[in-house]
């Protein structure tokens, strides 16, 4: 069994994911407009992450403070693990008649999708841990890319506005609320990437009000 824990030789890694790790090393740029931001999310079998299973990623590109629907990426991947009582959450049944890849698949379409580009989720530290658990059971290294938590980011407006609760863990509801967006799909995947970018675009918004945020400003909360 390969240690996961044990870095391994380039040499012995697939070259999909050669490919995307030179993509990683390369620096980003300063200006936050000429980044590209992969907004994600999961839905998942539950949230325990040695046994629970990733049943759909869905992602949406923004660039330029722009979502470009046209790259969206929506996937559902085949699992033998199934909890009933998620599915009153994400609606995704076992034998869900949408075409299904299996976790490796799944993750060669992703890499190839987020490229280099920054990660942005609601609570990301859950998706991104999922994640990896699925690159675990493929035997390969974890993601290699910068991530941003809107959880968090919305907590660093405080700064800007003093009716936010600096302890509170906000859900992307409660957010969602605040700046008046429409919840509509909430618990797909590709629903909640689509809300978490619309809330992303109002935080940075806030954020940058001055036009001097940077990169790596923006990476630093």
């Amino acid at each position: 069994m390969i240690n996961w824990f044990k870095k391994r030789n380039r040499e012995t890694l697939p070259d999909y994911w050669r490919a995307y790790q030179d993509l990683c090393n390369q620096k980003l740029p300063e200006n936050i407009k000429e980044v590209r931001f992969v907004i994600l999310d999961t839905e998942t079998t539950g949230f325990d992450y040695k046994e629970d299973r990733i049943l759909s990623i869905g992602a949406i590109t923004l660039l330029n403070n722009r979502i470009d629907l046209s790259e969206s990426f929506e996937i559902y991947i085949k699992q033998d693990r199934f909890n009933p009582q998620t599915v009153a959450i994400h609606g995704i049944i076992k034998n869900e008649k949408v075409s299904m890849l299996d976790e490796e698949d799944a993750m060669k379409l992703f890499l190839k999708y987020i490229e280099n580009a920054v990660l942005v989720a609601h609570h990301a530290g859950f998706d991104i841990g999922m994640l990896n658990q699925i690159l675990k059971r493929m035997a390969l290294p974890r993601l290699k890319n910068k991530v941003l938590d809107t959880m968090i980011l919305f907590k660093a407006t405080r700064i800007t506005s003093n009716l936010i609760d600096r302890d509170k863990n906000y859900s992307l509801d409660e957010i969602a609320e605040n700046y008046n967006i429409e919840v509509k799909d909430r618990h797909t995947a590709a629903g909640d990437a689509y809300i978490t970018a619309m809330a992303f675009i109002r935080i940075i918004g806030q954020l940058n009000k001055n036009g001097k945020l940077t990169t790596k400003d923006l990476l630093k909360i």
